[in-house]
């Protein structure tokens, strides 16, 4: 066990927001409610799986809604813990163990905040090792684990009990009243017991989101690259460095969706790369190439800070990651792969992947390794205890079939 403090939470915010695949919320405000919250409260207990009792009852919280209304409509602040209430009161049993439902964004900084609020401890993982748009896009699905019953809640203390026959059932019922409520909303559901948790969670994800910010941070103290940094620790691939010339978004159903376009500069010029997002990024196509799909993360960084951006204008990285392997089963790509989303194109495997026309890294890039010390999944950037080792083949289990539609 180790605790969260007011000195975590910068690169916690900074890393998460990185994770966030360019969705996920924005991790400062996020970031005001823990800070917030840890100050009155005290810090956080962080607690590892195996500190976790079998029979626990682990709760993920997190925010709903898209991330654009959430720059104009910012969270009072307690909504997490009122949705969490709502669902104790429901299932009739209290909470032992909060957990994020993602790490990408504020619904890193979300959880932090509730768990000092409740006086709980906070699981060390996430259900999706990134940010995923909807509901369902989470890995206790693939176990069978039902995200309902769900609790929402909004700034006007009015709280919602759905209880639906499907995963992708209740992600529907969640957004209806999600746009009806203002399209930002707090949740708590999938409830879990504590011995699904190694089957059902992305182990150490917010270490990883702090060593990802800290390694930022670090390289522009140094006055070194922050996005080769950044790469490395995510056991990424540069895509382009270029200029947003153009953004179309919109919110619709309850979702940032649109498409950004990048011209490349320097080494990349006479380049385009062209992104498609719903909330997340989930398409990335290089002069017409499909060079990178969702699951795997989509990062956009500044190319100075190594922050992660959106805006026009702006000069930006582009980086992919590869995800949590349990994504790329047939399981994982029915939910979260690029078909599901609308677009035409298979999921390319990630070590396959290569820009046209390069063949070795980018100039003045290293070819990224993982950081020195930690165990690496076989997806690169996720952190696997010892003690997982030998389990990580048995984890990647089929899914049920009754169970194929669900998260």
């Amino acid at each position: 066990m180790r605790e969260i403090n007011l000195d975590n939470l910068d690169d916690i915010a900074r890393g998460a927001g990185i994770l966030g695949t360019g969705g996920g919320g924005d991790p400062y405000i996020g970031k005001l409610l823990a800070r917030e919250a840890i100050r009155k409260y005290g810090p956080v207990r962080l607690v590892a799986f195996d500190e976790v009792p079998a029979d626990a009852t682990v709760v993920p919280v997190s925010g709903m809604g898209a991330p654009t209304v959430l720059l104009e409509r910012v969270p009072a602040g307690g909504e997490e813990v009122a949705a969490l209430r709502a669902l104790e009161k429901h299932i009739g049993r209290a909470a032992t163990h909060i957990a994020p439902i993602e790490v990408g964004g504020v619904n890193s900084m979300l959880p932090i905040a509730c768990a000092a609020e409740a006086g709980l401890p906070l699981v060390e993982g996430d259900a999706m090792g990134r940010a995923f748009p909807e509901a369902q896009m989470v890995l206790p699905g693939l176990i069978g684990v039902a995200n309902t019953p769900m609790a929402l809640a909004d700034d006007k203390g009015n709280s919602i009990i759905v209880d639906a026959v499907s995963n992708h059932a209740a992600e529907r019922i969640a957004r209806a009243v999600c746009v009806e409520l203002g399209c930002q909303i707090s949740s708590a559901d999938t409830v879990m017991r504590g011995d699904q948790l190694v089957d059902g969670l992305v182990p150490d994800t917010l270490t990883l989101a702090e060593r990802l910010g800290a390694a930022v941070r670090e390289a522009r103290a140094a006055h070194t690259d922050p996005v080769l940094a950044a790469r490395t620790m995510l056991s990424g691939t540069h895509l382009l460095t270029g200029k947003v010339i153009d953004v179309s978004r919109r919110t619709q159903g309850g979702f940032a969706r649109g498409n950004a376009r990048i011209e490349g500069i320097g080494d990349d010029a006479g380049r385009v790369l062209e992104l498609g997002f719903q909330n997340e990024h989930l398409l990335a196509t290089l002069d017409g190439e499909t060079v990178a799909t969702t699951p795997d993360l989509i990062c956009v960084l500044d190319t100075d800070t190594g922050d992660p951006v959106t805006t026009e204008g702006l000069r930006v990285s582009v980086l992919a990651a590869p995800c949590d392997p349990r994504w790329t089963t047939p399981g994982g790509l029915a939910l979260a792969g690029p078909r599901y989303f609308g677009y035409g194109v298979d999921y390319p495997p990630f070590r396959e992947i290569r820009p046209p026309g390069r063949t070795t890294p980018a100039p003045g890039r290293s070819a990224p390794r993982g950081p020195a010390g930690h165990c690496l999944s076989p997806s690169g950037p996720f952190l696997r205890p010892r003690a997982c080792r030998s389990s990580w083949t048995r984890r990647r289990r089929p899914v049920p079939a009754a169970r194929s539609d669900r998260r």
